[in-house]
């Protein structure tokens, strides 16, 4: 018995050690932006490789955009809680819409995030996977990502996936 369960365990971890794993972004390839502010999904950097303005604007101001989408959830699920099944997830959906507000207002608005853009995508995969691609490495990632996912919620649940799906591709 102990000798089955020793080899179940080997098996499940080799699977795990075998399985999809995300590529270094140097083995990837970066999905081509479109030059200017005409896509959906507003880069973060611009075509030199420095942050856009409205991320610096941004940067002082992450704090108030956490605050800002933690009242927005607990506002949403307040009003919602009385719904079952679907109010969680109707809370959720007013907490980032709510957190999303305050992040724009905190960047200068959603006019000066487009304004100060110089590349951007009509999917928000293809800024996932550009972003790792060409920007990863900038000192600054890890604070850009959190409020670019900010001011794109849909980005946090796709970034990953995104990362792995074009780990595949490679």
């Amino acid at each position: 018995m102990k000798a089955l369960i020793s080899l179940a365990l080997a098996l499940v971890l080799t699977a795990c050690a075998s399985g999809p794993q995300l590529a270094p972004p140097t083995a990837m390839k970066a999905p081509a932006p479109i030059v200017g502010n005409t896509g959906k999904y507003m880069s973060p950097y611009t075509e030199d490789g420095t942050v856009a303005q409205w991320v610096e604007k941004g940067r002082a101001a992450s704090a108030g955009a956490n605050v800002g989408g933690f009242v927005g959830a607990q506002a949403g699920a307040k009003l919602m809680e009385n719904i079952p099944f679907v109010g969680g997830m109707l809370g959720q959906k007013v907490g980032e819409s709510v957190g999303r507000s305050v992040a724009l207002n905190m960047v200068g608005g959603e006019a000066f995030v487009k304004e100060t853009s110089d590349l951007s995508f009509n999917t928000v995969q293809e800024l996932a996977v550009y972003m790792y691609v060409k920007n990863s490495s900038h000192k600054d990632y890890a604070q850009v990502l959190d409020l670019t996912q900010k001011i794109y919620p849909e980005l946090q649940q796709a970034y990953y996936p995104a990362l792995m799906q074009a780990s595949a591709r490679r």
